[in-house]
């Protein structure tokens, strides 16, 4: 008994692996047992379902996803107590010999348990058939098909909760996209020059409790296939302002590649000015072929829509993301603007990358930028523009047009962001920061 149960697995971690286990083990039982047919059946209203099927050379007869009724089959009657659970020879079982599947197939033995659940509810049968009698079927056979009749039930109940789980994370995400429950924050896009915010970046909020980061609810969504009808609901509402945001300065939208090549992106952007839209490529993974994207990028190129790049020098994908993407601004990571006043190899890349751009023609901004040290040494290293909690935290779009105005944020913004205009640099970067 113990090395036909060890054929079967503990319980897994998806409904593939379950459906897997559940197969395994009617193939062991099978075997152990010398029959011929071993499944799995549930019951659904007045039918069974053959949930899996183990019977290699008669697939004519049963395989899985068949289906019967119920007062047909072996199972109603075995359950209700009209025919035994073990039955060596159909043709001394009277019960047995007046089903018309008993001739059908034909079933000359069985074994039957009920697979009960976790909560006593009852699935459906674990069963064996074989097409020649065998007196040599014991209770201690039928111990044994109970055995793992109960490991189905784990595996079931497991699958169960699993799929329950997914069921609700693929209704919370769809409530968000029907709802268009995102909230967007605009960060400032300052040129360091002037001091004069030329843009906003465009940064999804979700007020869902509990809280979540924006990026862990992207990456849900795209592993539940809802990522792009994510994504479009958070480039709608952040271009919902645009006829509010002056003619000379741009929102920066997030969009991956996948948002790009599915095509749902140019409606969207059908009645925007282009020159007011910068589509942002976020995506972090490696992109096996440049090709599709390339084409689809260059549509809305062609259009007037500037193409930028984030998170330069936080990896290989995005070197390739500047490469094959040739973008209209290149935007430095994080990792490069922290501490580049003290750190003479950050500079150092950061001023390649600058060199970079000035020979391809593309621009720079500095994102992460928190401390006037490191927005002079940008600056000095030839960095235009910048971002970052120095320069002002996302805000509601109302403090963000204050800022534009040239007045002190509204008690809605994250930080404050726009000092007047009269002071220094140094002056308006401290007081940009204060309260942080």
């Amino acid at each position: 008994m113990k090395t036909v149960l060890s054929s079967i697995a503990a319980p897994s971690g998806s409904g593939l692996m379950a459906q897997d286990n559940i197969q395994r083990s009617l193939e062991a039982i099978r075997k152990y047992l010398d029959m011929d047919f071993a499944y799995l059946s549930e019951f659904s209203d007045e039918k069974v379902i053959f949930r899996n099927v183990d019977a290699p050379g008669f697939e004519h007869v049963l395989k899985t996803g068949d289906e019967k009724d119920l007062k047909d089959t072996y199972c109603k009657h075995v359950f209700d107590g009209r025919l035994p659970r073990l039955i060596p020879d159909t043709s001394r079982e009277p019960g047995a010999m007046a089903l018309p599947i008993t001739a059908q197939v034909p079933v000359s033995k069985h074994v039957g348990v009920p697979v009960v659940m976790p909560d006593g509810s009852i699935f459906g049968m674990f069963c064996c058939i074989g097409v020649q009698p065998d007196d040599s079927l014991r209770e201690r056979d039928l111990e044994i098909l109970e055995a793992f009749a109960h490991l189905a039930a784990i595996e079931i109940a497991h699958e169960r909760d699993v799929a329950r789980q997914l069921r609700e994370r693929v209704d919370v995400i769809q409530s968000i996209i029907r709802s268009a429950d995102i909230h967007i924050a605009y960060q400032p896009l300052w040129r360091i020059g002037d001091r004069r915010p030329v843009g906003f970046e465009c940064l999804s909020r979700f007020p869902q409790q509990p809280y979540r980061p924006p990026g862990d609810w992207f990456a849900e969504a795209e592993e539940l296939g809802l990522g792009v009808a994510l994504e479009l609901v958070a480039v709608q509402q952040a271009l919902a302002v645009l006829p509010q945001l002056p003619s000379d300065m741009y929102l920066a939208i997030n969009v991956s590649p996948t948002t790009v090549l599915s095509g749902s992106l140019e409606p969207i952007l059908a009645n925007v000015t282009p020159r007011q839209v910068v589509l942002e490529i976020t995506e972090h993974a490696f992109v096996d072929d440049y090709t599709d994207l390339l084409s689809s990028l260059s549509q809305l190129r062609s259009r007037g829509f500037q193409l930028a790049v984030d998170d330069a020098g936080a990896g290989y994908s995005c070197l390739q993301h500047i490469l094959q993407l040739r973008p209209d601004l290149i935007k430095l990571d994080m990792c490069l603007t922290r501490d580049i006043d003290r750190d003479p190899a950050r500079k150092a890349l950061a001023s390649a990358l600058v060199r970079f751009a000035r020979d391809t023609g593309c621009r720079i901004i500095a994102e992460g930028v928190e401390t006037e040290a490191e927005l002079r040494t940008l600056h000095s290293i030839g960095v235009a523009k910048a971002q970052g909690y120095l320069l002002g935290r996302p805000m509601p779009f109302s403090a963000a047009m204050q800022i534009v105005e040239g007045a002190d944020p509204s008690a809605e913004a994250e930080e404050p962001c726009s000092p007047p205009a009269s002071m220094d640099l140094a002056d308006q970067m401290s007081a940009a920061s204060a309260g942080r």
